[in-house]
């Protein structure tokens, strides 16, 4: 007897929008997956997308640009293209969606494959779990929402612990929440099971609601000196990319579940 399977759920279509010199990518709702700014492509347009990179101050700033960085969710390809482009890293983008990654090669300047990009059609929470990625990476960075936009589609304690698993020591992961949800609280809560209290911080929510989370591998926060002068350095080698670093150091917190 054949043996039925569940059927495979339907992705949503990749849509894009165009306001104000900015193209914006949805999957068929009127959320925003991601954006770019046409004229100034290279520009980190979101604000959400500014902060999750402020995972760039946890790294030494003589390690600005060694090792792998991985991002699991595409969205306009903003991240992929900073951490590939800027940066000079190894990166890897997992993406569900294959249209998703088509609208990103077609109209978000995605490039294409090649010695350091590798972007993959893949569920996040396989790659994640995969042994073979186990203390690869130096930047994960993590936005794993669907067309709804409600909360994470990955989200426990399991998912963080692999997310851990796979950073190297002293490596960085970056999450963005939604702060203002109820769902906040038990995600932050999945995120200190996994990492520990010690090992996590935030930045205060944007205007919108998103509540960047950074999570490391045995490292800690430097001195409010350091993290000035890393700051600078961002800001100095990355201008063009509008990352406000200095700004972040004054949404920085402490988060305990």
């Amino acid at each position: 007897m054949a043996t039925r399977t569940a059927p495979i759920p339907r992705l949503p279509e990749a849509t894009i929008s165009e306001y104000d010199g900015v193209r914006s990518l949805h999957l068929g709702t009127i959320w925003i997956q991601g954006s770019m700014r046409i004229a100034r492509p290279d520009f980190v347009e979101l604000d959400y997308v500014q902060r999750m990179l402020a995972s760039l101050l946890w790294l030494p700033s003589g390690q600005l640009g060694r090792g792998h960085a991985v991002q699991l969710g595409l969205g306009a390809g903003a991240i992929t293209r900073f951490t590939l482009k800027a940066l000079r890293m190894h990166t890897t983008a997992v993406e569900l969606n294959p249209a998703v990654i088509a609208t990103c090669r077609h109209s978000f300047h995605l490039p294409a494959d090649g010695p350091k990009l590798q972007v993959l059609t893949q569920d996040a929470g396989a790659w994640v779990h995969d042994p073979a990625h186990l203390g690869s990476v130096q930047l994960l960075h993590v936005d794993l929402y669907d067309q709804e936009a409600a909360a994470p589609v990955l989200d426990d304690a399991r998912f963080y612990a692999a997310c851990r698993g796979v950073l190297a020591e002293g490596g960085v992961m970056s999450v963005n929440l939604f702060g203002r949800d109820a769902s906040f609280d038990y995600s932050l809560s999945q995120i200190v099971s996994a990492f520990g209290s010690g090992q996590v911080c935030g930045l205060r929510p944007t205007r919108e609601g998103n509540s960047v989370v950074l999570a490391g591998r045995d490292v800690m926060l430097p001195d409010r000196a350091t993290l000035l002068d890393r700051a600078a350095t961002i800001e100095a080698r990355f201008g063009a990319w509008g990352l406000p670093a200095r700004k972040w150091l004054r949404m920085l917190r402490p988060l305990a579940p």
